[in-house]
């Protein structure tokens, strides 16, 4: 990151901090108090037009700009970078004045304030992946936006809601991807084949559909489902025939495959390979099938079933206690 990026981050931190909150004079009438705040706005003084817009509404609630300070409180919290504060004065406004002509100016700031609410002070300034963030509010913004456009499809906010839907459609197709990529690399192909899926089916128009077929044909070949890889593979050829994925025609996947060695294998570049148990056999069947055969070699000889009789003498044929020590070197 730039030096001038860091020094501005820390003089907008410190002119934050430093930021003081001017106590509303008690006498100031309704038209002084609108005038204040209108004059804070234009500064740039959200803290103090908050103040201001504030105790207009509380000391004068059936006043003529009584409306107008609860709609001109949202946009103040949404540029001083309160998005949950300005969401619930929009959805306040809203309920109270639902036939407002300016209501859908409500519904605009309120998508606004959750379309910026994982764009803090640090990620405007620093290369932050958005796709990878948590989608939570940009699935908000996105259905926010949707009721604007529902709902007042005339609206002078419409054009701008809509080209905001498409960025956030594609973030959220995106985001899906990453989350099935991490489910390839844990060896989740069912749930990397569901996540792919889900976007083919629900994001088309994205550029993430193909990454969605990749990820499908990807899943289902480590699964061994060679009908269903075949069959996505081919869509993926047709549809999307210059895809990363794709080299001069052949799939190449994006996951390697887990590597099934065991640790002292691994550490020692295959030098020393040790015995992996068969993929049917659990750790815990190993461990019961070692404790049988601990039981089994401690039984008495007299009910012993498991070693042949000596022909000679109908005893059973023992060890010294030499051999044993020595592991039967010796014998």
């Amino acid at each position: 990151m730039q030096v001038k990026h860091l020094l501005l981050i820390a003089i907008l931190a410190l002119t934050a901090a430093c930021s003081s909150n001017e106590p509303v004079d008690e006498n100031l009438g309704e038209v002084e108090l609108y005038q204040q705040a209108q004059a804070d706005l234009d500064n740039k003084g959200y803290t103090n037009a908050i103040a201001k817009l504030k105790a207009l509404e509380s000391r004068y609630p059936f006043g003529r700009f009584a409306e107008q300070a609860q709609l001109e409180l949202i946009y103040a919290y949404y540029r001083n970078v309160e998005p949950e504060a300005a969401r619930a004065a929009a959805d306040r406004f809203i309920r109270l004045h639902p036939q407002h002509p300016n209501v859908d100016y409500a519904y605009y700031l309120k998508g606004l304030a959750s379309f910026d609410q994982d764009r803090g002070l640090v990620a405007r300034f620093l290369p932050l992946d958005m796709t990878k963030r948590d989608p939570g509010a940009a699935r908000d913004s996105f259905n926010e936006f949707a009721q604007l456009t529902t709902r007042f499809p005339n609206s002078r906010y419409a054009p701008d809601a809509k080209a905001r839907m498409v960025y956030l459609r594609n973030l959220l197709a995106a985001n899906e991807i990453h989350v099935a990529h991490y489910y390839l690399s844990r060896d989740a192909f069912v749930a990397a084949a569901n996540r792919g899926r889900y976007v083919v089916e629900n994001f088309q128009g994205t550029p993430s559909v193909g990454d969605g077929l990749a990820v499908m044909t990807e899943a289902y070949q480590r699964m061994g489902l060679t009908d269903l890889s075949q069959t996505t593979l081919q869509t993926l050829k047709l549809n999307y025939p210059d895809h990363p994925s794709l080299s001069d025609g052949e799939f190449v996947p994006r996951e390697r495959e887990a590597d099934s060695r065991s640790w002292l294998a691994r550490a020692t570049l295959g030098m020393i390979e040790t015995e992996v148990p068969a993929p049917d056999r659990s750790q815990a069947n190993e461990d019961v099938y070692r404790q049988y055969q601990r039981a089994q070699q401690e039984l008495p000889r007299e009910i012993d079933a498991g070693t042949a009789p000596n022909a000679g003498n109908g005893e059973r044929q023992g060890r010294s206690w030499w051999s044993r020590l020595t592991f039967g070197l010796f014998d």
